[in-house]
């Protein structure tokens, strides 16, 4: 196993971190509050960390291979969250390292879960950062969903080579020339989105902060209303439709820019059509205990409807207080998530389609056994490889679900936290179902323990389980 590959990025991406702590060091600066400290000594002692660890590791590095790159995104994501904490602990909120931990792996990992409450009342520079944690961790996942995921074949990127122009997992051929395409898509939807926030009444403050947790589905709020608090409708419209966006690949936004022609694409059909039955649904029901006119109401739902399955995490409502079809509804949407190669967390809508394909397959050929049916996906076979990932990913998938809801029902949480802590850490969705973690909740009063295991099943989910599990099997330590 070559290290040495390991520590140098490690020790760079900590030199990242100390530079991103000094964007809510300012804000703290101007605010005249005194955690700009905080960010400042915080920085220097973590950028210092990773300038000798860069230092100490650079030169002529060995070949890596695939078992480094699994070894270092497990290693990133946990030292992200270790380093982020810091600001957190130390700052004026008083939390313990595990609350630190937890808030710092839910914002990075773009869950939305918290244990903070009065955030009106918060400083400029924790908001900012809870913010930048989404935002960086955001633009992240797609990365690792593009570039690392293809070698687990849990049909991540490898379905690229299934649209028929594609004839390569690896879009462009080369890194740099995708890498500069996807930070100038993100952060010109992060711009649009922050000028349409401000054209619908947000402060420049709330713009920033809601534009970057928006376009990452990250879903932290500056208020512990989220989204209530604000007045008028079109800053839910916009946000639903931003939400949207980043569900959506984003190599499909890319190249649909670049060719000015958009195609069809089946999981990005199969995303609206679910948003479109579960927002009338929701709205039907709620229409015999809601209050307010058609349209508010209609709005609401398509913004909670949105939020849960892109796994942001807004809420415009306790949409809870709308009865158990409501409940059932919600709770059934934190499984699906977005599409593959988006912001969005979850079971990913490809999996879905392939999986609804391979069920449809195997129905025909049980009422004729000689039948040969494969199963498609943009009407093309789907290969065994992806195939078996996807059937294995969902094995897993179910199997981690089950797991961990059973260890949080050992730690003393009902069976409906239970349940619904698990899935909503594991499809990074953030708010959960029931009085305790739902939309008017945190979570901060669950065992600590608890919390620990809920952060460590966030990064796994973001990492898509597999690449998490590989570490735990002994071939992958052994040469």
């Amino acid at each position: 196993m070559n290290y040495r590959a390991i520590a140098l990025p490690i020790g760079r991406l900590l030199i990242l971190i100390s530079v991103l702590m000094i964007v809510p060091g300012i804000a703290d600066v101007f605010a005249r509050n005194s955690d700009w400290q905080v960010f400042l000594v915080s920085a220097l002692v973590l950028g210092t960390a990773g300038l000798l660890m860069t230092m100490a590791f650079q030169g002529e590095q060995p070949p890596s291979h695939f078992r480094e790159a699994i070894l270092f995104v497990n290693a990133a994501w946990f030292t992200f969250s270790f380093a982020g904490a810091v600001p957190f602990y130390f700052s004026g909120l008083g939390i313990s390292f595990t609350d630190a931990f937890f808030e710092t792996a839910s914002g990075l990992t773009t869950t939305g879960s918290t244990i903070l409450t009065g955030l009106d009342t918060l400083p400029p520079g924790i908001l900012l950062w809870r913010a930048l944690l989404q935002w960086v961790g955001g633009i992240g996942v797609v990365a690792i969903g593009i570039w690392l995921l293809p070698g687990l074949r849990v049909g991540g990127s490898q379905l690229f080579a299934l649209e028929s122009s594609e004839n390569t997992s690896k879009p462009y051929g080369h890194v740099g020339p995708f890498v500069y395409r996807l930070l100038a898509l993100y952060a010109g939807l992060s711009i649009a989105c922050a000028t349409l926030y401000l054209l619908c009444g947000m402060t420049f403050f709330e713009a920033v902060i809601h534009s970057m947790t928006t376009v990452s589905t990250g879903g932290f709020s500056t208020s512990d209303q989220s989204f209530g608090q604000f007045d008028g409708l079109a800053v839910y419209w916009v946000a639903s439709v931003f939400m949207l966006g980043s569900a959506v690949p984003f190599l499909y936004l890319i190249r649909s820019i670049e060719r000015r022609h958009w195609v069809k694409d089946v999981q990005i059909m199969l995303l609206l059509a679910i948003v479109a039955a579960a927002s009338i649904s929701v709205f039907l029901f709620e229409r015999f205990i809601g209050h307010d006119t058609p349209f508010q109401m209609f709005t609401f739902a398509v913004f909670n409807v949105v939020s849960v399955i892109t796994t942001t995490g807004y809420a415009a409502n306790d949409y809870l207080q709308f009865g158990p079809p409501v409940i059932a509804i919600f709770f059934v949407l934190t499984f699906f998530g977005g599409c593959s190669g988006s912001t969005s967390g979850g079971f990913k809508m490809f999996r879905i389609a392939i999986l609804g394909s391979y069920i449809q397959g195997l129905f025909r050929r049980m009422i004729r056994p000689h039948r040969v049916v494969e199963p498609k996906y943009q009407g093309r076979a789907v290969s065994n490889p992806v195939l078996e990932g996807v059937l294995v990913f969902a094995v897993l998938y179910a199997g981690a679900f089950a797991a961990f809801s059973l260890v949080y029902m050992m730690l003393g949480l009902d069976l409906e936290t239970a349940l619904s802590a698990s899935i909503t850490a594991l499809a990074n969705v953030g708010p959960g179902v029931g009085d305790t973690i739902g939309p008017s909740g945190t979570f901060q009063s669950l065992p600590d323990l608890a919390k620990w295991f809920l952060a460590v099943q966030m990064i796994l989910g973001r990492l898509e389980i597999l690449a998490g599990i590989l570490l735990l099997t002994p071939d992958f330590w052994l040469d």
